[in-house]
């Protein structure tokens, strides 16, 4: 199963991608793509569509055009939930211990990694950052 995961613009800032990915790879994930973006407002409001009418989209589009991001598809077993246990809680104070969040993140608006929350949003987010995999 594939997964999207995004290392942010605070932990490439912070250069913690490295940290990150070797985390990341001893947790089973495979990386099958990777590209370092730049998003545009237009695309940060593209892929955060379904959190428009949130109080948080404003700074988190922001936020996501502040710098490079570093894009991965992510294989494993059970990739989707597997990726969600492993980076841990959206704020890094309520994070369990050793999660990429609680080890990496500045704070919940700055918390270091994206994870698709869904097989279907996994196919969603895949194909928005690797237009190729979506005709695989």
């Amino acid at each position: 199963m594939l997964t999207l995961a995004i290392i942010k613009p605070d932990a490439v800032a912070a250069r913690h991608t490295g940290k990150i990915i070797a985390h990341l790879e001893a947790e089973g994930f495979h990386i099958r793509e990777a590209q370092m973006v730049r998003l545009t407002e237009d695309r940060a409001e593209a892929f955060y569509e379904v959190h428009r009418e949130r109080p948080f989209f404003r700074p988190l589009v922001s936020f996501m055009t502040s710098g490079p991001a570093l894009a991965l598809v992510l294989e494993r077993d059970e990739a989707v939930g597997h990726l969600r246990k492993v980076i841990g809680a959206t704020d890094p104070a309520q994070a369990e211990v050793g999660t990429i969040r609680r080890l990496y993140a500045q704070s919940k608006e700055r918390n270091a990694i994206h994870a698709s929350d869904s097989p279907e949003n996994a196919a969603r987010e895949v194909a928005f950052f690797f237009p190729s995999r979506g005709k695989r």
